[in-house]
């Protein structure tokens, strides 16, 4: 409302040659109104509003999902105890020791790109007694089975991981890991790992050594969907959660300095062990995103990149980035309050204005009666 009816105000003071006579102060305050909120808005803008014009049908799997199978012109295989209904893709059922994956066929040579997933998993475990968990894939290779959530060990590229069931239990005593935020962590956990293929992914520790960042995530058994988002961008990876139906994205990892290769294969698979859960994948939805990149970036040769992260810390901790992979960081308390008190400022400003225009207009239709 304040931002239109500045605009308004500005257009038309414009237009009567009246912007003479307003005070400087209150014309800078209404144009650094409008300024602010378009700021606000390329702040909320970060992660896409699912765009179909940037929707890559070849990366996406949705309903009724056509062109999975294994024939030549599929756009998604499947493998292991992966079950592809009407309303889902079921990758295990809720049973013990299976396990269960869905590839794309077609490599991705997006250089900036957004996955969202939207899935589902539940299950008649009761707390601490279900498992063990989805992981999404973006790698070398596809179609490996193994023992990291249904794929293979020593990956080449990116994964992200909903791990259900906590495997240390050390990890619960904060003395163990004295210098560890997330030791106290609850499950299910989603964490983020770049491998070049000389990691190994440890089921015991849950990942800890290898982790970019993570968060706990109550994902189990909702009436509701459950979405995840997953951003490439500019040598950074976030990573959102949408996981409360209040349909707005959460935070969950954001880390700078990663680099990640063209050509690679998105997919997603799961698995159970003594513990089980049904796991679904409602849809997989791909993005590219509209980045201009530098002249010495595009001249690289992306298919060549060795994914590496060069920044291993906590990502609050990473506030310079020397390799200028960082964004800039958000709006603060402080800011918010300027920016609220410039609006209101621009609000007062734009009705003395309006009223000013409004004497004037009425000035000028008596002198024609």
């Amino acid at each position: 409302m304040a931002y239109e009816g500045c605009r308004r105000v500005v257009c038309t003071s414009f237009k009567m040659g009246l912007v003479k006579k307003m005070d400087s102060l209150s014309t800078v305050i209404c144009i650094f109104l409008l300024l602010g909120i378009s700021t606000v808005s390329l702040v909320h803008a970060d992660i896409t509003d699912g765009n179909s014009e940037h929707l890559k049908r070849e990366h996406s799997l949705m309903k009724p999902y056509q062109g999975v199978g294994t024939s030549s012109s599929s756009q998604w295989d499947f493998w292991g105890s992966t079950l592809v209904t009407s309303q889902y893709v079921r990758l295990t059922p809720d049973e013990r020791s299976k396990q269960g994956s869905i590839w794309n066929t077609v490599p991705c040579f997006l250089k900036d790109w957004e996955m969202h997933v939207q899935f589902k998993v539940h299950g008649s475990g009761k707390k601490n007694l279900h498992g063990d968990g989805i992981a999404i894939w973006y790698t070398r290779e596809r179609l490996h089975p193994g023992p990291v959530f249904g794929n293979q060990d020593h990956f080449v590229g990116l994964a992200i991981f909903v791990d259900t069931f906590r495997n240390d239990l050390h990890g619960m005593d904060v003395n163990t890991y004295p210098n560890d935020e997330a030791s106290d962590r609850s499950f299910p956990y989603i964490s983020a790992m770049v491998n070049n293929g000389s990691l190994p992914y440890d089921h015991s520790k849950d990942g800890r050594s290898t982790e970019l960042g993570g968060c706990s995530a109550e994902i189990r058994n909702k009436d509701h969907d459950t979405y995840l988002a997953i951003r490439y961008s500019k040598g950074r990876l976030t990573v959102m959660i949408d996981v409360d139906d209040k349909n707005e994205w959460k935070e969950c990892i954001d880390i700078g300095g990663v680099r990640l290769p063209i050509g690679y294969y998105f997919g997603a698979s799961a698995a159970t062990g003594d513990l089980s859960d049904n796991h679904d994948i409602i849809s997989m939805k791909m993005y590219q995103l509209m980045v201009e990149h530098t002249p010495e970036e595009d001249s690289l040769d992306w298919t060549k990149i060795e994914p590496s992260v060069s920044l291993l810390k906590s990502p609050k901790d990473n506030i310079d980035d020397p390799t200028g992979n960082f964004r800039s960081t958000p709006l603060t308390g402080w800011k918010v309050f300027l920016l609220l008190l410039c609006a209101l400022l621009g609000i007062v400003v734009c009705a003395v204005v309006g009223a000013v225009v409004f004497q004037k207009r009425q000035e000028r239709n008596k002198r024609f009666y």
